[in-house]
């Protein structure tokens, strides 16, 4: 049986995604312009992050950076034509500086969702919301310790 035109097409579309968190974990941030348009539209940027697919290669190397035993495992996708949704996590050693945080030696797991548009074999803009909250109390930096009391107040 051969796979009919909307099949070879969702197929495609799920490779440009699953290419997209290969950057990650293969580490090779160049994978990103087999994945995305030129004109990507990632929303909402990182702080200081650049448009299109250059903007997000130096964070991919801040990550790896931080976690070079990083990896992007997808558990979930949700697909139809030009669209796919996906539940993922983002795992790894927190052994480098990571959004000005020093190293932990701790295991980060952090939950992402994003939903893809697609034109042709390409990603042309996502929408992601990643857990930052749960990685800053995986990292032991929330909440924030207590101030320790002044010298009049501990007498």
């Amino acid at each position: 049986m051969t796979d009919s035109p909307e099949q070879k097409q969702l197929r495609r579309e799920r490779q440009a995604v699953e290419t997209l968190y290969r950057a990650f974990s293969d580490k090779n941030p160049d994978l990103m312009d087999q994945a995305v348009t030129p004109d990507w539209d990632d929303i909402p940027l990182a702080p200081g992050q650049g448009p299109g697919p250059e903007g997000l290669k130096p964070i991919i190397r801040g990550f790896i950076e931080a976690m070079p035993d990083v990896q992007i495992t997808i558990h979930d996708v949700l697909q139809v034509p030009g669209r796919l949704a996906v539940r993922a996590e983002i795992a790894g050693t927190h052994e480098g500086t990571l959004f000005g945080i020093p190293a932990t030696g701790k295991q980060l797991s952090i939950p992402i969702h994003e939903f893809h548009q697609l034109r042709g074999d390409r990603i042309e803009r996502t929408w992601h919301l990643e857990d930052w909250f749960g990685a800053f109390v995986q990292m032991g930096c929330f909440p924030p310790a207590p101030a320790p009391a002044p010298a009049s107040e501990a007498a």
